[in-house]
């Protein structure tokens, strides 16, 4: 694997750090901020809001742009914001940063899935996002645990100011890191370039398909990730000094399940998207019916950990092939990927109010659900197999070398 695949990994977990630090930090941040706690979730919020809407906007103003040259414009964007979270004194301040960086953030997650696909040949490109989205699940383990303890003893700012520290090193490992690869004309229909090219894809009914079933996974697994905190104290009856060393178990799983999807995502691309719903719906079922006792409460919130965002890899592998490895398309996939997450975490809270602590869990089946309609067409339209994933590989191929021949003549 190349190294510049392990070097992109570097910033987006300085990213979902930024992006998960104030879920940690929340009774700090609402003193120094002079908030109330429900409004420094709202900076959750924003940050979400921002990835999903504003993310493609900024991909679109990068397109233009080499890609590694991209990816330098957008960590210092995200930089600018991050420095600004540091100093905020007001909470509208905060809000403007958290918009910032959740722009940049979304941005970023694109071009790099792009660079990640020009890296590798077609054939390794899950295996190679797998990789790169090891920042993502890294970032869960633990750069959350990291800036929350800084937080903790040197005050919310200095978590700040390590994610600024982080993102400079990040950005100079790119720097030196990242080959230089010259745009291709053929980019606007694989890998990024020509807005055209980007947009033209979106005319393809199988990519709403694959964007749709994204959401549902990330939707499905964040209803319950969302609310484990809670459910394990209070259903479970898990001490509160537990629930830490819980949710690092969690996240230990999501890299062991990153690293597993990444390893067949291109050979059976569908097929472990099928497999890992179908579990999903079954852990989330058996989490609610079981939460009330400790044991198989850890086994399947564990089990949601191994089958959940660790779809990742297939879920880009598919996108990519129904569309095309484009920036663009790939940080439209990412807001299909925010949006599963705010419809998750925003269906529990009104849910257990009305029917209490395990209906986030039954939201999260319900969303499995549809996720797994959404593969229907695909299963029917072809098989699901090392066939598919093999076949998808060799017409890339075919198309890179018809390209680099027509370029030659």
């Amino acid at each position: 694997m190349p190294r510049a695949i392990y070097v992109l990994a570097l910033g987006i977990f300085a990213m979902v750090t930024s992006e998960f630090v104030v879920a940690g930090l929340m009774p700090q941040m609402a003193e120094g901020l002079d908030a109330t706690i429900p409004e420094i979730g709202y900076l959750i919020t924003a940050f979400a809001v921002a990835m999903a809407v504003g993310g493609p906007v900024l991909t679109v103003a990068v397109l233009r742009l080499r890609q590694k040259q991209a990816l330098m414009v957008l960590f210092a964007v995200f930089l600018a914001g991050n420095v600004l979270a540091a100093i905020a004194s007001t909470y509208t301040a905060m809000v403007v940063a958290r918009v910032v960086t959740g722009t940049a953030s979304q941005a970023f997650f694109g071009v790099s899935l792009s660079l990640c696909a020009r890296l590798v040949r077609p054939e390794v490109r899950g295996r190679a996002i797998a990789v790169v989205m090891n920042g993502l699940m890294l970032g869960t383990l633990l750069g959350l645990p990291l800036a929350t303890v800084t937080g903790e003893h040197l005050g919310w700012r200095a978590a700040f100011w390590g994610i600024t520290v982080l993102t400079v090193v990040a950005a100079l490992c790119t720097l030196a890191g990242v080959p230089r690869l010259d745009r291709a004309p053929s980019e606007g229909a694989e890998g990024g370039g020509g807005i055209r090219g980007e947009l033209g894809v979106f005319r393809r009914p199988r990519l709403w398909l694959a964007l749709s079933t994204s959401t549902f996974i990330i939707g499905a697994t964040f209803s319950a990730f969302s609310y484990l905190n809670p459910i394990l104290t209070e259903v479970t009856g898990f001490a509160a000094g537990t629930v830490p060393l819980l949710l690092i178990a969690y996240g230990a799983a999501t890299v062991v399940g990153n690293t597993v999807v990444g390893r067949l995502a291109d050979r059976h691309t569908l097929g472990v998207l099928l497999c890992g719903l179908a579990l999903n719906l079954a852990f989330l079922v058996g989490f609610a019916l079981f939460a009330h006792l400790p044991v198989p409460a850890v086994v399947f919130m564990l089990g949601i950990g191994l089958v959940g965002v660790t779809m990742n890899p297939a879920m880009a592998t598919r996108v990519q092939r129904a569309g095309n490895a484009g920036p663009l398309v790939n940080t439209i996939h990412s807001s299909f990927i925010t949006l599963g997450i705010i419809i998750g975490t925003s269906a529990g809270g009104p849910a257990i109010d009305a029917f209490g602590l395990r209906a986030p869990l039954w939201i999260g089946a319900g969303m499995a659900v549809l996720g797994l309609l959404t593969l229907v067409p695909a299963l029917v339209r072809r098989p699901v197999g090392p066939v598919d994933g093999q076949s998808t590989a060799k017409i890339m191929i075919c198309q890179e070398n018809a390209t680099r021949q027509t370029r030659t003549v």
